[in-house]
């Protein structure tokens, strides 16, 4: 599978595999990464009601399921093939298994406190996407980062803008590839004991001599 290939390529350890407002290629890409010795932490980027992207990260398959279930429930349209392209749902060994008919361009009907409550309860990781950007970031679309969100970090893709936008939440760094050649094209370092969700919250959080590594 060319994402995993791509992440060897460019010397990475683990990546984190978010599609927009669906997870259903997750299970496929970690087989490849379990054969080829990278680590593929399973997650969403969920649009909220407010257009505001989150990445949503699980340890669970079952919890990312059930995330999953409560996005399409609250996200409704159908893909236009002809505007916005096939939306695939492939294997391990990158065969076409299906076509997503769901609007996954679209925003789901969740408000952004209620999208991080639910992660939460599932013990995921709530990351508010690429604030840098006006583009569905936080700042971009709010102006502002709502006072007491319990967000877990924010994501950049500039870290010398770290000072001015952050607000004191931790910052990953990340490449938002939406092509294979964008793998890796920004990286973030962490000192973990193992690739999780659980590992990432204690370095947020610098616990237990873990860190996020700018």
């Amino acid at each position: 599978m060319g994402i995993i290939k791509e992440a060897r390529k460019k010397g990475l350890h683990f990546i984190g595999l978010c599609d927009h407002n669906s997870a259903e290629n997750v299970g496929a890409v970690r087989k490849v990464g379990e054969k080829e010795g990278i680590g593929v932490i399973g997650g969403m980027e969920v649009t909220t009601q407010e257009e505001v992207h989150i990445l949503a990260l699980f340890d669970e398959d079952s919890k990312l399921q059930s995330f999953q279930e409560i996005v399409y429930q609250n996200l409704h349209g159908t893909n236009d093939q002809r505007l916005y392209g096939d939306q695939v749902v492939a294997n391990e060994m990158d065969e076409v298994m299906g076509f997503n008919r769901k609007l996954l361009i679209g925003a789901t009907e969740i408000p952004i406190y209620e999208v991080v409550d639910l992660v939460h309860q599932l013990n995921g990781l709530a990351i508010a996407s690429h604030i840098d950007r006006e583009g569905f970031g936080i700042l971009g679309q709010l102006g502002f980062i709502p006072e007491g969100l319990p967000l877990d970090a924010v994501e950049m893709t500039d870290p010398s803008r770290k000072a001015s936008l952050a607000q004191g939440f931790p910052v990953v760094v990340s490449s938002d590839a939406h092509f294979l050649e964008d793998v890796g094209k920004r990286q973030t370092r962490f000192l973990l004991k193992e690739i999780t969700v659980e590992e990432l919250r204690k370095s947020f959080k610098k616990e237990g001599g873990r860190r996020v590594l700018l």
